[in-house]
């Protein structure tokens, strides 16, 4: 492996000399890609397929040693760092121009205890991940809406979804978080533990450090919910959100109900002359029992 240039945190440039770049391969249990390896794109790529940034060297980590290792050789040598999780984010920040992106998408494991209703969860679960343990035993935790998300991301942001009326916002439920921190130490974050850094992860983003673990508290919920969707022509808009209004008036907290104005995808249950026409959207959940439920969204399902 010969020097490489590579993007600074200033804006500059750095040269990393090949003792150096081999000294990172040797020491992390995961992977170093760099462009031209067979994964390099793969990897760099994200959901937001118009982000086409190109990393200098890509640390594809397997445990937090990996990332400890990671974030010591990005400070030694000034360089720009990205952090991908599930690479949801639209803006792509997963990805760096020219500096060292620590991909933690293979760090996927989750651990439910059933009897204590907890979860640890790795930073590059996605919440179908978290969602298809956690359901395993009736349990879930809130989290956001599409299941291709990934858990870190959500977290650091807040975190609001389908049964945030009922059980809160996903930072809520946070109760500890592993963070690896820019001088390479690992700590541990939570009410009773480095208090403050708890405090700014919990929505505050994801410039605090790197979190290789979270502790979630989970809740009583499934494995069936009710759900589903409502669906009006865009041109009774104005009626429909006025009766939306003052049905949710009175709408217990189980209940979470979202307008969605878009064009109708060709969906099977939906007729095929609505297909690509403008339309309005009820998309309703119940996070309690299904015969109330029922009862609950009949003032929803009415609508119109």
């Amino acid at each position: 492996m010969n020097a490489m240039n590579f993007a600074t945190l200033e804006g500059g440039k750095a040269t990393v000399d090949a003792a150096a770049l081999q000294a990172l391969s040797a020491q992390i249990r995961g992977t170093v890609l760099r462009e031209g390896d067979a994964a390099y794109d793969e990897v760099r790529g994200i959901w937001n397929g118009m982000i086409d940034r190109r990393p200098g060297l890509i640390a594809c980590c397997v445990g937090t040693s990996d990332v400890v290792t990671a974030v010591n050789f990005a400070r030694e040598n000034g360089l720009l760092v990205s952090v991908r999780g599930g690479g949801h984010n639209i803006a792509g920040s997963a990805v760096c121009e020219g500096g060292l992106m620590i991909d933690l998408s293979l760090m996927k494991s989750v651990r439910v205890d059933v009897a204590a209703k907890r979860a640890w969860v790795g930073p590059g679960a996605t919440l179908a991940d978290v969602d298809r343990e956690t359901q395993a035993f009736g349990l879930a935790v809130p989290t956001g809406i599409n299941s291709t998300t990934g858990i870190a991301g959500l977290t650091l942001g807040g975190g609001f979804g389908w049964i945030t009326r009922k059980f809160g916002l996903t930072i809520d439920n946070l109760v500890s978080a592993d963070v690896v921190t820019a001088d390479g130490k690992l700590l541990r974050a939570s009410q009773s533990e480095n208090p403050d850094l708890f405090w700014a992860l919990r929505g505050g983003g994801g410039n605090f450090g790197v979190v290789t673990a979270f502790e979630f508290q989970l809740h009583q919920l499934g494995p069936q919910v009710l759900s589903g969707l409502v669906v009006h022509p865009f041109a009774d808009a104005g009626k429909v959100l006025s009766e939306y209004r003052l049905a949710l008036e009175t709408a217990p907290d189980e209940l979470t109900c979202w307008v969605v104005m878009r064009q109708a995808p060709p969906l099977p249950f939906l007729p095929a002359e609505w297909h690509g026409k403008e339309v309005l959207v009820l998309a309703m959940c119940y996070c309690g029992d299904i015969q109330a439920g029922e009862k609950e969204t009949r003032k929803l399902r009415a609508i119109g």
